[in-house]
């Protein structure tokens, strides 16, 4: 079962619950943290380093003593990553999205392809938790490829917790593609609900099974929850405002050790999750 946690907008507590729904799961989950612009499981679920690898993409490098400046590549070019104008085609490596296509397209042979760091993806071994995580590079624009590479470790026949990055842009859907079930974290206030409904519709585009989780319940009013009982969206978790629970993570603690009150509430997050999938026709082993 492969179960992604996202929210519309950051702050709502998506690391939150995606640390110590693993924790409950226990030994044999995967957590991967595909917010790879910040990643930030690693402060909660402290281990071992056992991997680092680094990770390219292919970007077109072109011979001027082939080039006859036909402008096949540049026409074929979505992203304007390369440009000719009836010369030896620009190159703009940042714009860049490594399909190949330019390669393929050139009827010259003038264009290979040649690897483009931009970044790192990171293995750890934290009680039985496997966390892998990507780590951008400064500067770099494109977080997908590195996503669909820490994606890319997913070992099959084991649960997964993927905790994805704030929003609904590119990265996001790069994470969420592929899951058995999405977690939606909100909270109870007009900022949360409105990016609740962007998510929704993210998620709902995409043909994913999900339900939400209300964090910080008892800060804000019941517009999120009159919202969800509309369009028929299930409630799976309600997590009050503790200051307990903020003190927890200030400290980089797990709330389910932390506060153990509460880990009876991240089990029930966890049946709630495993019947939704059910009920819903996916996969809910494991």
């Amino acid at each position: 079962m492969i179960v992604s946690v996202a929210s519309g907008k950051g702050g709502t507590g998506k690391t939150t619950v995606s640390v110590n729904l693993a924790r409950t799961i226990g030994s044999g989950v995967q957590l991967l943290d595909c917010d790879v612009e910040e990643p930030n499981a690693h402060l909660f679920l402290r281990g071992n380093e056992t991997g680092s690898d680094v990770v390219t993409i292919p970007i077109p490098e072109v011979d001027e003593s082939l080039c006859d400046g036909c402008g096949e590549c540049s026409r074929l070019c979505r992203y304007h990553a390369i440009v000719s104008f009836g010369s030896t085609p620009l190159v703009f490596p940042d714009l860049c999205h490594g399909c190949g296509g330019c390669a393929l397209v050139c009827p010259h042979g003038a264009i290979r392809e040649t690897g483009k760091r931009i970044g790192v993806v990171e293995t750890r071994d934290a009680d039985g938790i496997t966390l892998i995580q990507g780590r951008l590079d400064i500067g770099v624009a494109m977080a997908p490829p590195l996503i669909r590479a820490v994606k890319a470790r997913l070992k099959t026949g084991t649960t997964a917790i993927l905790d994805a990055p704030p929003g609904t842009s590119c990265p996001v859907i790069a994470t969420v593609r592929g899951s058995d079930f999405v977690v939606l974290v909100t909270e109870p206030t007009p900022f949360g609900l409105h990016d609740l409904r962007l998510a929704v519709d993210m998620i709902r585009e995409l043909s994913i099974p999900f339900g939400v989780v209300v964090n910080r319940m008892g800060a804000g009013d019941d517009r999120v929850h009159r919202f969800c009982r509309g369009e028929d969206i299930p409630i799976l978790l309600e997590i009050l405002d503790d200051r307990r629970i903020a003190e927890a993570y200030s400290r980089g603690e797990l709330v389910v050790d932390a506060l153990p009150d509460h880990a009876s509430h991240f089990a029930t997050l966890l049946w709630n999750i495993r019947e939704e999938t059910r009920n819903t026709g996916g996969q809910a082993e494991g």
